[in-house]
């Protein structure tokens, strides 16, 4: 992170972060909607169960690598748009839970020491 006197780095365009989280699924819900698809046409053409697939659309199950790759398949959309963008989701994910960074900041404190 670049670090000016008198900046706040949360600044600095690079440093930017969403102010709403957006989950892959909600794009390919999207995506689905503007082709005037259905969610039980693309669960039949990807295999994957209706309920697993909303759970995804809906943001509350991950779009793993198999599922981006059968994604992929069906939308004609490269597989590694969907899996970088369920990664970037999940690092803004993980700086919002005060949990992990309470964790990630005695790892670091730790690190320092060695």
């Amino acid at each position: 992170m670049i670090k000016l006197q008198g900046v706040d780095p949360k600044m600095i365009a690079n440093n930017l972060e969403a102010s709403n989280m957006i989950h892959p699924g909600e794009m390919i819900k999207d995506e689905i909607e503007s082709r005037g698809m259905t969610q039980k046409k693309l669960a039949a053409m990807t295999g994957i169960t209706p309920s697993v697939l909303n759970e995804v659309l809906n943001g509350k199950r991950s779009v793993t690598t198999e599922y981006a790759l059968l994604f992929e398949a069906a939308l004609g959309i490269d597989a590694d748009i969907w899996i970088g963008l369920q990664a970037d989701y999940d690092k803004q994910k993980a700086h919002h839970d005060q949990s992990f960074l309470k964790r990630l900041e005695n790892v670091r404190k730790y690190a320092a020491v060695l």
